[in-house]
């Protein structure tokens, strides 16, 4: 490991405390530590900053994304277009997507120095937004896509198709595509299953459904789901990551495949999926 990009959430209290750190550790191991321009104001001047064309150059070891699972998920375009791994520091709440957090930031880079560490990948999906037959929108989320009814207090009458066969017509507040890695997100909260994040698959969980035997769906990856918007008075919304991304009008299809692109996160501990269950979302406990 010699250079590694950092990104932090930009309201975040901790940034003395994080630049503090990041100096220190920059002393300690020789990494030299690189951030964007967009955050150039946040950092002192011993973290370097550099063009993302001068970046792909230096071929970066990881990107250590400070913050919350937000953070994470909005760092994801960065590790994509660098082709780097994320090591997410958690200074957040929950931190789920997290590997390591300040206390532990030192050991951790420490067995990064000695390569103690495996490269886990994660799935993305795909989301299209096809209007009179042309597509006005592409994007892709890591957690999931979100269709929902916006700022109308009426629900939206949505009809789901897989691979082009009809699965259901609902009215409902909306719906949550889902990748495993966001299974514990939002789909979560509103009834979805968990799935582990290493594998593949798409779950469509229904968002207060007016039939209460409308339930959630697994769909293989190699699917393409259709959300076809039928029937709504006022023009709804699609979320990504939990960031408004496009309006959503009657006759609009999104169409959700997973990506052929991946997101790799660094795992230095043996702690598993269902330990981090138990541990942060209190699985099991009485």
């Amino acid at each position: 490991m010699k250079n590694i990009i950092v990104y932090i959430n930009p309201y975040h209290a901790k940034i003395p405390e994080v630049a503090t750190v990041l100096e220190d550790l920059q002393k300690k191991y020789g990494v030299v530590f690189w951030c964007l321009p967009r955050q150039d104001n946040l950092f002192p001047e011993t973290i370097n900053t550099s063009s993302e064309k001068d970046l792909k150059q230096k071929n970066c070891d990881c990107i250590l994304v400070f913050g919350g699972d937000g953070s994470i998920l909005q760092a994801k375009d960065t590790a994509l277009k660098f082709n780097t791994p994320i090591l997410g520091v958690n200074i957040g709440h929950l931190g789920f997507l997290s590997e390591t957090d300040m206390t532990d930031l030192e050991k951790s880079l420490d067995n990064l120095m000695h390569k103690k560490f495996q490269v886990q990948s994660r799935m993305l999906i795909r989301a299209d937004v096809w209007r009179d037959g042309n597509k006005i929108f592409s994007t892709l989320a890591l957690n999931d896509a979100v269709i929902y009814k916006s700022v109308s207090p009426k629900l939206i009458e949505v009809k789901i198709l897989d691979q082009k066969r009809h699965v259901l017509t609902a009215r409902c507040d909306g719906f949550v595509a889902a990748t495993p890695t966001g299974s514990t997100a939002y789909s979560l909260a509103a009834g979805g299953p968990l799935l582990t994040p290493v594998m593949d698959a798409i779950v469509i969980t229904p968002l207060n459904p007016h039939i209460m035997a409308i339930r959630p769906i697994v769909f293989p990856a190699k699917n393409k789901i259709t959300f076809r918007m039928i029937d709504q008075e006022h023009s709804s919304m699609l979320q990504i990551d939990g960031v408004n991304a496009i309006e959503l009008q009657e006759g609009d299809e999104v169409r959700i495949t997973a990506a052929k692109e991946k997101v790799n996160f660094i795992k230095l501990s043996n702690r598993t999926f269902y330990q981090i269950l138990r541990n942060k979302m209190h699985m099991g406990r009485i």
